[in-house]
């Protein structure tokens, strides 16, 4: 086993029981939740011990996981999460990291790095996780699984642990894609199904890829383009990505700090590495960076509304690399954040459906393809990506 990699991605100690229905559309399948997901008896720790000891243990059920219970799935535990959500490698060094089961000596991702673990090892059929930055999709992209952000705010965050409101999704993991959409089908407000076309090849997520990546990648794009009847090239942005990404992050750290910094002033939490700096630049962040992004979300979820109203379908790497290695310095670890976050932004910032497929392989360490689409279209989306996967011989 790697150097500060414990295995699981289970959280240790007893696991929390929860009563699930005797069937339904999920009777059979086991499912996991990512520990900001509150199971009543359990205490939701947050991926830090010092948030564990100073809250109280929930005295009910996040209404996601019992959705999912509720539907026939067991409950088979909790699963560990970065610190408080804030991260994109999966690294957790007071609960373990979780192994990636699909290349064990690179990262999970994050920050639903146990979620990502489990169903790549094949502990569970279904495991929920959050998403803001990218803490679904990166993880499902390095870990070779599925996973989608649906759209903001299409299934409930009650019960669960924030980060970053107006960005904050729950999103899940599955090993095939018919899980994925069969899980969609309970935790999604009805609506949304019906055809999508035409295909836009985002110009800008590609060329941000390494080339290895984009050639991993070819045979998703050609499955895509062949069950859509081809595909456009477009260009969504006017300035760099590393403009989008800046943005953003300017009011992920707003955001983070109007949640938890009270928390983090009271508290004074002892943290991993790279959580507490992004706090204290959350902390010390001027307020017209933030109003800067805002009005940029604005223009530019305008501009993702018009191209997209129709039905038209985003095309692009979900990660442009796939996992740092384990040893990756910190220095390598933030490129990493930054080239990455500069394409996951773009659902984030549309309050758009994302799903990540399976589709390739780096130096045999997994690579995601995504598909986006118009908030409120989830439902279609997961069932073309259903369709996207048979045609590329995948785990449907």
């Amino acid at each position: 086993m790697p150097d500060g990699i414990d295995g699981s991605g289970f959280m240790p100690g007893e696991r929390a029981p929860l009563v699930h229905a005797p069937d339904g559309p999920l009777a059979g399948l086991t499912f996991a939740a990512k520990d900001l997901y509150d199971v009543a008896g359990s205490p939701t720790t947050y991926g830090n011990p010092d948030w564990a000891r100073t809250q109280p243990v929930p005295p009910s059920t996040a209404p996601a996981v019992l959705m999912l219970a509720e539907a026939g799935a067991r409950f088979v535990g909790k699963t560990k999460t970065m610190e408080l959500a804030y991260g994109l490698t999966g690294e957790n060094v007071w609960y373990g990291t979780p192994l990636n089961p699909a290349a064990p000596d690179r990262f999970p991702g994050g920050s639903s790095c146990g979620s990502a673990s489990v169903v790549a090892s094949g502990e569970a059929d279904i495991a929920l996780g959050s998403d803001t930055g990218g803490s679904v999709r990166i993880p499902a992209s390095y870990c070779g699984v599925y996973g989608i952000r649906p759209s903001w705010g299409a299934v409930p965050l009650t019960g669960t642990r924030g980060l970053a409101p107006s960005f904050d999704t729950a999103g899940w993991f599955a090993g095939r894609a018919s899980v994925l959409r069969r899980t969609g089908e309970v935790l999604l407000p009805l609506g949304g199904e019906g055809p999508l076309g035409p295909l836009l090849r985002v110009q800008e997520a590609w060329m941000n890829a390494q080339p290895a990546v984009a050639n991993a990648l070819t045979p998703a794009m050609e499955a895509v383009g062949s069950v859509m009847d081809g595909c456009l090239q477009v260009s969504l942005f006017t300035e760099t990505l590393a403009v989008v990404y800046e943005h953003f992050r300017c009011m992920q750290a707003e955001e983070a700090w109007a949640t938890l910094g009270d928390w983090v002033a009271a508290a004074e939490p002892a943290f991993g590495p790279g959580v507490g700096e992004r706090f204290a630049i959350a902390r010390a962040m001027a307020p017209e960076k933030a109003a800067a992004g805002r009005a940029y979300r604005r223009a530019f979820r305008q501009r993702l509304l018009g191209l997209l109203g129709g039905g038209a379908v985003l095309v692009y790497p979900t990660s442009p690399i796939p996992a740092p290695k384990l040893g990756a310095s910190a220095e390598e670890q933030l490129w990493a954040r930054e080239v990455t976050i500069g394409v996951t932004a773009i659902a984030g910032l549309g309050g758009l459906p994302e799903v990540s497929i399976p589709a390739g392989k780096v130096e045999g360490a997994p690579v995601g393809f995504s598909l986006v689409a118009a908030p409120g279209r989830d439902r279609a989306l997961l069932a073309l990506a259903e369709r996207v996967a048979e045609r590329l011989g995948l785990p449907v």
